[in-house]
């Protein structure tokens, strides 16, 4: 099958198209033929290195995180999905290929194409975990900083199904997305502590920050064990609730962008592409999505699992 990858920690040139060896699924897991896969930030800080530790790269990873397509090899052990069922989840080594395996999944939502589909396992995880962490009850306010990127997205609209209220945080250009979503928006930085204070008089049970920035006034806002973060590495070492990648999969949200079919360029470089404007913070947005194959017509079709 083709998919792309690296061999080398490096920038966004990098990346490769490369034939590589099918893979099958074990115990436990499904393989899909890919129809579509998502960019995370987290795909190019494992494309740099920023997640080795300073450990060389031991073998060629296929990127991507996160995929959706149509189940064609089911493991031993696997019931409630069959081979032809239309899923999304987070991949097991790598999502940008051919087919792609999957230890946790989803049924393709009813109002949602394979694009959009692709771009919602890991941001609605990460939501979900981080409002596991929290426990806020219904009924309560909490904040969630960052609203209009895709964790933020994803929390806000778990938040209000579980009966919360919410109060986010973005610039002024997206504060009509945050109040579509059902959150009462402000802007961050200083100050952030009396605008949320002026929204919520009654106070916040916690705050989930998904920016890194402004830890000083969420923990002023809900106290250091009630601020849960996704993205501040001093967070745990200032009494705060600091989690990383996790791995079940909940029900989820919104949709991300796609590339469209048949422009940008060859599968590496769209892939670059997508990599580039996902750390530069590019637009709202759960997730950017690419559609697969990574063949000459990168569009649907089945030549990229040939």
């Amino acid at each position: 099958m083709r998919a792309v990858w690296f061999t080398r920690y490096g920038g966004p040139e990098v990346l490769e198209l490369a034939e590589v060896p099918e893979p099958h699924p074990g115990p436990g897991h499904i393989r899909i033929q890919v129809r579509a896969a998502a960019v995370n930030p987290y795909d190019w800080k494992v494309r740099t290195g920023a997640e080795s530790g300073g450990r060389p790269l031991e073998r060629p990873v296929i990127t991507g995180q996160e995929a959706s397509g149509i189940v064609d090899e089911v493991g031993e052990g696997v019931a409630g999905v069959a081979p032809g069922d239309a899923v999304f989840g987070p991949t097991v080594r790598g999502a940008v290929a051919g087919f792609a395996l999957l230890r946790h999944w989803g049924p393709q939502p009813r109002n949602s194409d394979f694009v959009a589909s692709a771009g919602l396992a890991v941001v609605s995880e990460t939501a979900e975990r981080t409002l596991r962490h929290l426990g806020a009850p219904p009924g309560a306010t909490i904040v969630v900083h960052g609203g209009a990127g895709g964790v933020g997205q994803a929390a806000i609209q778990l938040a209000r199904l579980r009966g919360l209220a919410v109060v986010a945080t973005a610039r002024e250009a997206n504060h009509a997305l945050l109040a579509s979503l059902g959150a009462l928006p402000t802007t961050y930085g200083p100050g952030l502590a009396a605008r949320v204070a002026a929204l919520a008089p009654a106070g916040v049970a916690g705050a989930i920050d998904t920016a890194g920035t402004d830890l000083d006034e969420l923990i002023a806002l809900a106290g250091a064990p009630h601020v849960v973060s996704i993205a501040n590495h001093a967070a745990a070492a200032r009494g705060a609730v600091g989690t990383g990648r996790g791995g079940t999969l909940p029900r989820a949200g919104r949709a991300g962008a796609a590339v469209p079919r048949g422009r940008g360029g060859p599968p590496p470089q769209r892939v670059a592409a997508r990599h580039g404007q996902d750390r530069a913070g590019a637009g709202p947005g759960l997730r950017s999505a690419i559609r697969t194959p990574c063949c000459a017509a990168w569009d649907l079709c089945p030549r990229l699992a040939a």
